[in-house]
């Protein structure tokens, strides 16, 4: 076990949000599935109560605890693309399966995680900083999904 794992709180669906990241995402597996020994506040003995996985190559744990916690943009995963196939394949992925759009490169699940899909011509744009920069945020500004093109177009001026 690492010694530091990010800990997910889901309400009942740890194992399908699991699976649906390991087939999504390169480098992504499911690992060992615990269930509960007895009872408890939000289940019954037997139900799956933890969930190792790995998404993208950061070991995580996602713990069915109940409907007490909701997520919020406060956490998100950001995943790295290297064009806008591979953005458009996560994004719809994320989406189309039950998630929902938001601003500026981020989107929900169906299970509340968050999700930053972040091409990195983006993110060489910011660091780059100035003029070109300013540009590329104000494009990234207008966006739900990123349009690596409309990014390029921006760092150009």
């Amino acid at each position: 076990m690492a010694k530091n794992t990010i800990c997910v709180w889901y309400d009942k669906d740890a194992e399908a949000a699991a699976r649906f990241y390991a087939e999504t995402f390169p480098d992504s597996s499911v690992g060992s599935i615990h269930h509960a020994p007895s009872d408890y506040p939000s289940g019954k003995a037997g139900d799956v109560i933890v969930v190792n996985f790995t998404v993208a190559g950061i070991p995580c744990i996602g713990l069915n605890g109940g409907p007490a916690f909701e997520h919020s943009p406060a956490f998100s995963f950001q995943i790295a693309t290297d064009n806008q196939e591979e953005t458009d394949r996560y994004w719809n992925a994320i989406v189309g399966n039950g998630g929902q759009e938001s601003a500026c490169g981020w989107c929900k699940d169906k299970w509340g995680v968050n999700w930053q899909i972040t091409p990195r011509v983006l993110t060489d744009a910011l660091a780059a900083g100035g003029d070109e920069a300013r540009r590329a945020f104000e494009a990234m500004m207008t966006m739900r999904k990123i349009d690596v093109a409309a990014i390029e177009a921006a760092r150009r001026g």
